[in-house]
């Protein structure tokens, strides 16, 4: 199973360090190309997207979130950090579980 990254530049490189391959997105339309890029590649397992360009393609990402079994999506904060009203991963985690970890 390999990882893929679609984020900005900086992120396609450090993860690229790493031996992950990645395609890099500033606008929808690269974004669009990059995940369905990803879903051609069978061996992709899990696909690591910046959370403001899963934004972008939002409907497309949550087709796989939510309704696919693979690949399993992934959304990062990017360098900035993450958007002040955007809920932390533990605390979807504790919703999800129904426990304050």
């Amino acid at each position: 199973m390999k990882y893929f990254v679609i984020g900005d530049e900086e992120a396609v490189l450090g993860f690229g360090l790493v031996g992950i391959q990645g395609l890099k997105a500033e606008n929808p339309n690269e974004a669009e190309k990059a995940f369905k890029t990803a879903l051609e590649d069978t061996n992709i397992g899990i696909i690591i997207i910046e959370d403001k360009i899963a934004d972008m393609i939002r409907p497309i990402v949550d087709k796989y979130i939510f309704t696919e079994q693979f690949p399993l999506i992934v959304e990062v904060p990017g360098r900035a950090g993450k958007d002040p009203g955007r809920r932390s991963i533990r605390a979807m985690v504790n919703e999800a579980i129904g426990i304050k970890l």
